[in-house]
């Protein structure tokens, strides 16, 4: 090679390298610029919609909140739906960070402030490809004091913003009006709390592991007082007691998700089974373990339906209200179909309830029952203390 060529070779390299150290400080330039500015955007300009997956890194733990689709899922918790309200809240909390303070910090703070890898919260914006977009290091949170006015009544210190730090540069340390507070590596707090929803049942059987407590409960309608299928004599049941039932798991919440749940470990293979079916056609089928403490208990679900196909029209219907009601039977039933097809995606996991929310079908079959001693009718004649007899029996030498 002529030593003309090696020269223009070696000019383009140093072209082509000097370009590349250009980017690489406007980048970082960028971050600087942002976080030593007031009022500037911690991270830049953020294309919220290039946004696919948040990860949470804080020492060995780690949580992925990913979109799947039209919908967001937790990684670490085999693709549970993740709460959209919070996920969706927090990209545009970030995506809007702006510097209220930009500080001036050594390396020998960062520990102080929360900033370091084993103390902070890295928290990495994804694409759809998996690579890092933005990222940012979450330190401790900023507090601002409630003053002497405040403090007489019970005020003191609370959070009002964060220490943030882009990269590892000492030079975008600074404060943000945003605690994010929920920014947390717990795979439980990013999690969809809502679960299947129970419309009022018509029919619950409870099945214990000893036959003697398992009970039936029956009810021609909604509305209607609750039957004991196949009651005993002397088995009355107290309508305060089973009242509960008619609004049973209207509005259930789960606390957490178990991955491959030991069965026998969590008392499931052994459960007590809970059967509900509801006037509209649904039939659900729980399966309920034993807690790890007082508070907490597993559970599984399976979800069926059979639907009224056909709308049977009124007697003397007119034409005209035959057309609306046609019309609002097909639409209630397109809304059940949608129902029955987004609550049986919950039987592939074992979710963690507050026990207190299973209640009414942890109950044995005695407990559900009046109390007879309380509800016995006093025998007619029996003795009793005329109440000015009793004044004088309480008044020493009175007659």
């Amino acid at each position: 090679m002529k030593s003309k060529q090696l020269v223009l070779l070696f000019l383009a390299a140093v072209v082509l390298g000097g370009g590349g150290m250009l980017v690489l400080r406007s980048r970082q330039d960028d971050y600087r610029k942002s976080a030593t500015e007031m009022g500037a955007k911690v991270l830049g300009n953020v294309d919220i919609s290039a946004i696919a997956g948040i990860r949470f890194k804080q020492g060995t733990n780690a949580v992925s909140v990913v979109r799947n689709g039209d919908a967001w899922t937790v990684r670490e918790r085999g693709d549970f739906p993740a709460n959209f309200g919070d996920v969706s809240e927090f990209v545009r909390k970030v995506a809007d960070l702006k510097v209220v303070q930009p500080q001036r910090v050594g390396a020998s703070r960062l520990a102080l402030l929360e900033l370091t890898p084993d103390k902070g919260t890295l928290v990495e914006l994804l694409g759809a490809d998996g690579k890092v977009l933005k990222s940012l290091l979450l330190g401790s949170k900023h507090l601002k004091s409630g003053g002497a006015a405040e403090s007489q009544f019970g005020g003191g210190a609370f959070p009002d913003g964060r220490y943030v730090m882009v990269g590892s540069d000492l030079s975008t340390v600074a404060v943000v009006a945003e605690p994010l507070a929920n920014a947390n590596p717990k795979p439980e707090d990013w999690i969809a709390k809502e679960y299947v929803k129970v419309e009022p049942p018509v029919s619950i059987e409870v099945m214990h592991l000893e036959a003697t407590n398992s009970f039936t409960l029956s009810r021609t309608n909604e509305l209607g007082d609750w039957v004991l299928v196949g009651a005993k004599p002397g088995e009355d049941l107290d309508k305060n007691k089973v009242s509960q039932f008619g609004s049973l798991l209207s509005s259930p919440a789960i606390d957490d998700v178990k991955l491959n749940p030991d069965l026998k470990a969590l008392g499931l293979d052994t459960p007590v089974q809970a059967t509900i079916r509801t006037a509209s056609g649904f039939t659900y089928k729980f399966r309920i373990g034993k807690g790890e403490g007082e508070e907490s208990v597993p559970v599984q679900v399976s979800i069926d339906a059979e639907f009224q196909k056909e709308r049977v029209a009124g007697k003397d219907e007119k034409p005209e209200d035959k057309a609306k009601l046609d019309k609002d039977f097909k639409e209630h039933l397109t809304k059940q179909a949608e129902k029955l097809k987004s609550e049986q995606a919950f039987a592939k996991w074992t979710v963690v309830m507050k026990k207190w929310s299973l209640d009414s079908l942890l109950k044995k079959r005695s407990e559900l029952m009046a109390d007879k001693a309380a509800a016995a009718p006093k025998p007619e004649g029996a003795p009793g203390l005329n109440p000015l007899d009793a004044i004088k029996a309480a008044i020493p030498g009175a007659n």
